[in-house]
């Protein structure tokens, strides 16, 4: 895993979101992006990050900043977890994880006793250029929105 960092041009992607319509990381230039890498929707972690993000949409958006959910899961998979939690951005499916080992965030885990490949929960800012203004890989799935904001904030 050769995880991208901070001051490298995030590279760019074409993934289908919730509708099955194709979101482009250019189509946000001139804005802010939050690339968020999450394992499976309607897990307990992934559900609460992704509350936590819904319900400080607002404040993303004055700092204009977009937020893009990025997982493994299956397109028709998403609809039902947008609903389920009301969810105010998109989410992208990743089902061949080309773009999680593109940022460097596919790779080993470990989860009680047992190995496999996976995505790590790490979250990219990427600046209104396309270059990753910050890396975020040390929070608890309930911090992420506060850990992005302080950042955002400081």
């Amino acid at each position: 895993m050769n995880r991208l960092t901070a001051g490298e041009t995030a590279p760019e992607f074409a993934l289908p979101n919730e509708n099955g319509e194709t979101v482009k990381l250019s189509d946000f230039s001139g804005k802010k992006v939050l690339v968020y890498f999450y394992p499976k929707a309607m897990t307990p972690g992934c559900t609460v990050q992704a509350q936590n993000l819904r319900d400080n949409k607002s404040e993303l958006d004055q700092l204009n900043v977009v937020v893009l959910g990025i997982s493994p899961d299956a397109v028709k998979r998403l609809p039902k977890f947008i609903d389920k939690e009301q969810l105010n951005f998109s989410l992208l499916s990743d089902e061949d994880h080309a773009v999680a080992e593109a940022f460097g965030v596919w790779g080993l885990k470990k989860f009680m006793g047992k190995e496999y490949d996976g995505i790590h929960r790490i979250s990219f800012l990427i600046n209104e250029q396309g270059v990753i203004e910050h890396v975020f890989d040390k929070f608890k799935t309930k911090d992420h929105h506060q850990v992005v904001l302080d950042y955002l904030n400081q």
